[in-house]
């Protein structure tokens, strides 16, 4: 009887292989499996000393990666003069290879390797960090696709990934009535705010996707990566994933001094680039809930991988209590 499987997780000396087989970069000497998340990542070391990333990646529950897309997104913002991971093209051009594994063809992707320092809590950084993501955002407004791309709406962020949540085998009769209410308020208070701004999303701008390059100059800039989640949608969202990246996600968590001052820098050095309505101003704190909705459609949508202890039903309480405090959250403005 053959066993099914979820996920396996190849050795980086098997992707090695498979990319030494697939792309004219010469011999792959060396590699390391640097994280299994959302998506499996690997380093490969080139034997003229070169390292470039290959991503693996996961089932997800929104659907197959847009992977053409992607790599056209990161193709137009290098040509406009933003320092970003670039998709390096197959043996034949293509923009990724399929891996066959015990699950079935996972899409493996490789990509430039940067180097930099990390954003952290150095002020520099951060305003480096805020000014990079409105020249993206710039840069991405004159982008022509017609490759099929996620777009970032409420459906996409918020209504999706509450139906899945509400699937999930530690939810309870208690607890479902009670994220529908709160999905649904959330819902009607954007909709309230009248037209948001829409950019072009990286989609997952919380600072750990951008290193901090110090130039000769001793200019600092963020140089991105990891835009699997790219696509057009609302720039609140977009702006709002940092502050829930610093915001602690427990109840009755407050901001810290230090995570304060780190948002009011990079709001401020977004401003410096691109203005913000008073709508999208006003419709961040709301979209700090939004991405917690959408991180919660996530999980249950990784239970046969990851297992329902992942979200047990006790961190679901939790959940009901933290987006319930969040519906009135305020953010420290510049």
């Amino acid at each position: 009887m053959a066993i099914e499987i979820a996920q396996s997780t190849p050795t980086a000396a098997a992707i090695g292989q498979w990319v030494q087989a697939r792309y004219a970069l010469g011999e792959v000497v060396a590699g390391e499996l640097l994280r299994r998340s959302f998506n499996q990542v690997y380093r490969l070391t080139l034997a003229d000393g070169r390292h470039v990333v290959a991503r693996l990646c996961a089932e997800r529950p929104r659907g197959e990666p847009k992977l053409p897309f992607e790599a056209e997104v990161l193709r137009h913002l290098r040509v406009q003069g933003c320092p970003v991971a670039t998709c390096l093209p197959t043996a034949t051009g293509g923009v990724a290879v399929r891996v066959p594994l015990p699950e079935g063809e996972r899409p493996l992707m490789l990509f430039e390797y940067l180097d930099g320092e990390a954003t952290a809590e150095v002020p520099a950084n951060v305003l480096a960090f805020g000014r990079g993501l409105a020249q993206l955002h710039v840069a991405g407004e004159g982008l022509q696709s017609n490759a099929s791309h996620y777009t970032l709406d409420l459906d996409y962020l918020l209504m999706h990934p509450l139906q899945r949540l509400l699937r999930a085998p530690t939810m309870t009769a208690d607890l479902r009535p009670a994220f529908e209410a709160l999905g649904q308020r959330l819902l009607k208070r954007i909709h309230a705010l009248g037209p948001l701004t829409q950019v072009l999303c990286h989609g997952d701008a919380h600072s750990d996707n951008n290193f901090i390059a110090v130039r000769d100059n001793g200019e600092r800039e963020a140089v991105f990566f990891d835009f699997d989640e790219c696509g057009p949608g609302y720039l609140a969202y977009e702006l709002a994933v940092y502050p829930w990246w610093l915001h602690p996600r427990a109840v009755d968590g407050a901001w810290s001094d230090k995570a304060a001052e780190r948002w009011r820098h990079f709001i401020a050095a977004y401003r410096s680039v691109r203005a913000l309505t008073e709508a999208d101003e006003a419709a961040l704190p709301l979209f700090v809930a939004v991405r917690q909705f959408w991180l919660l459609g996530e999980y249950a949508g990784r239970v046969p991988v990851w297992g329902s202890q992942a979200m047990s039903t006790g961190y679901l309480q939790r959940q009901v209590k933290l987006l319930g405090q969040w519906e009135g959250l305020e953010l420290p403005m510049a």
